[in-house]
């Protein structure tokens, strides 16, 4: 299969993906505490993968064991528990821009650790995207829809400090685990999770809850679908992409998941503005821009074989 075709193939899933999982959280909150949420969703992840993790552990160097479960500590046991518990007290909108910050962050953290050489147009690219989603969240509020409340400063700062950890987990595995499969990567670090996340459902009391209720039981299952679809597979093709395309196109589904917010609207009858369009063209215009092949510069050969 084309290389380009199957990473943006993979890209297209893990928006449609991602951008159905906030709708999972929502149905999980009606029975279940963000905590007990987070935690479902990790242990749910890493017990998918723990017979294939039997079978990859000693697949994956030993030199790198450590690499490959931290990366599954940043990439998604903190930001899950970050997440479940900010989007509990802060306006929706909000959190889908400041999620939307993880590319901006793939960008500083490989720049300043890792001395990554970023074209000027990638990063530009990186930043209409950006400017995009936030115009495009912020459309309703705009044209007086309705109103996005700024409150609870200390549970919004969870979600940069999220994806500043997705972006130091990003950079890790590009660099880090170039050699190391990406599923093996994710189904050793996945199934690694079940421990912490196990014990944390113990605390929580989530097993003693009445699974026979049908709040409590639709909910423990849209949580669990979370966890297989929305961080056991999601989490293998990610780091796919992430090691045949890089580290900045992989965050880039980011960017995407707007799109996906929007069809679930189209699909609810609700009625797309003028503004929303434009939008979506700004986020198109930044991603291409991100992706463009970098012009190779001419060199004194090149000019010598040109004819005359």
């Amino acid at each position: 299969m084309n290389k380009n075709l199957l990473r943006w193939g993979i890209y297209f899933i893990l928006c449609i993906i991602w951008g159905s999982s906030f709708k999972l959280m929502k149905d999980s909150a009606a029975g279940l505490s963000a905590i007990e949420i987070a935690a479902l969703r990790i242990f749910s992840a890493g017990l998918v993968f723990v017979p294939l993790a039997f079978f990859h552990i000693s697949k994956v160097p030993r030199a790198k064991t450590g690499t490959v479960i931290l990366s599954a500590v940043f990439g998604n046991l903190l930001p899950a528990f970050l997440f479940a518990i900010a989007m509990t007290k802060i306006d929706g909108s909000i959190g889908g821009i400041l999620n939307s910050l993880t590319p901006i962050c793939v960008v500083v953290i490989g720049i300043t650790f890792f001395k990554d050489r970023i074209v000027r147009q990638k990063i530009t690219g990186v930043l209409i995207g950006f400017l995009g989603v936030v115009l495009l969240i912020l459309a309703p509020a705009l044209t007086g829809e309705r109103t996005i409340s700024f409150s609870n400063i200390g549970f919004m700062l969870m979600i940069p400090l999220a994806t500043l950890l997705y972006g130091i987990n990003i950079n890790m595995v590009s660099h880090y685990l170039k050699g190391v499969n990406p599923i093996h990567t994710a189904t050793v670090s996945l199934a690694c999770m079940t421990i912490p996340t196990g014990i944390v459902l113990w605390q929580q009391g989530f097993f003693q809850l009445d699974f026979s209720n049908k709040v409590t039981g639709n909910a423990v299952l849209s949580a669990v679908a979370l966890g297989v679809v929305g961080s056991a597979i999601a989490t293998a093709l990610f780091y796919i992409v992430v090691q045949k395309a890089g580290g900045l196109f992989a965050s880039l589904v980011t960017y995407g998941i707007p799109f996906v917010a929007l069809s679930w609207g189209l699909w609810d009858n609700e009625p797309v503005t003028w503004m929303e369009v434009v939008s979506l063209l700004i986020i198109l215009a930044g991603v291409y821009m991100a992706n463009r092949p970098e012009k190779k510069k001419a060199t004194p050969d090149d000019v010598a074989s040109l004819p005359e």
